[in-house]
Parts: structure tokens; C-alpha cells; sequence
């Protein structure tokens, strides 16, 4: 049998699964949060680093994170894009999505960016530069999903 690195067989597949996905005490205190428009991050107390998303332990003591605050709802982007391309059970392209750091914690969390004119991408990616200031906007009404809440530039 020989084989044709040049003309390789390619296989079109797809994967669709569904499934629920447990999100432990420290998960479910942080969406419990969103319900009430507030942003929880944990805290270690042994390395001071306070975490967003909220993580049970800490990466640099090892030791369990033993306390909560509240992030403010304002923030610095860390980093930033403009996705073009389509992708499932996301919006339609244009938007822009940013790891924000919180004032208050010291790690970033990503959501998107709205309010900001898409027409012109290039313009549009340089109002999304490290160290802008974005605000927290929640829906009316959260339901406790990462999707209650979006960023805006201040």
C-alpha cells in the first residue's frame, strides 16, 4: 500500500455533546453572585492574590482559598480581539471580547465587549488597548449565567 503525503484523506466529522457540568461550592457561590449583580472572586489569605474566576485553590500556596470579595465593577482590559469568524452558539461576527482585571482582584475574566461601533475593526481594536477602562453593564434581570453581565469602555 503507498501513501500520498501530497494528496492527504481528510474526513469530515462533526461531535455534538451535551452534558451537565458540576460546578462545586466555589462555582456555585459565584453564580449565585451574578444572580444578584455582584462579581465574587476568592481570596488565599496565605499569598494575598484574590482570583477571577473564583478558584477553590490557590496556584501559588497550594493552600485553599479561604476568603471572598467583591470585585468592583469597573476595570483595566489586559487583553483584547475583534473575532471575525463564526463560530456555533456565539454571536454573528463582528464582536469584540477582553480579559478584564476587576479593580479589587488580581487576576482577568473574559467576557465581551459591547457599546463599542464594529464598522471599522481597526479603529474599533485600538479603543480595546491594554490598560482601557471598562465598566460592568448586568442584563435587568441576571439568571446567574456569565452572560448576565458585558463590559463597556468608560
Amino acid at each position: 500500500m503507498s501513501t500520498d503525503n501530497a494528496n492527504p484523506v481528510i474526513l469530515p466529522a462533526e461531535w455534538h455533546v451535551r452534558y451537565n457540568y458540576p460546578v462545586g461550592e466555589t462555582g456555585t457561590r459565584f453564580f449565585a453572585g451574578l444572580r444578584e449583580k455582584k462579581i465574587l472572586a476568592t481570596r488565599c489569605s496565605t499569598s494575598g492574590i484574590s482570583y477571577l474566576p473564583p478558584r477553590a485553590y490557590c496556584e501559588r500556596s497550594f493552600e485553599a482559598c479561604d476568603g471572598w470579595v467583591e470585585a468592583s465593577q469597573e476595570g483595566v482590559i489586559e487583553c483584547a480581539t475583534i473575532v471575525s469568524a463564526a463560530f456555533e452558539n456565539l454571536p454573528a461576527p463582528p464582536y469584540a471580547i477582553a480579559y478584564v482585571r476587576l479593580d479589587g482582584v488580581d487576576t482577568a475574566l473574559v467576557n465581551f465587549v459591547r457599546g463599542l461601533d464594529l464598522g471599522d475593526v481597526k479603529k474599533a481594536a485600538k479603543k480595546l488597548d491594554p490598560g482601557a477602562r471598562v465598566k460592568v453593564v448586568f442584563d435587568a434581570q441576571p439568571r446567574g449565567s456569565i452572560t448576565d453581565f458585558h463590559y463597556e469602555l468608560i
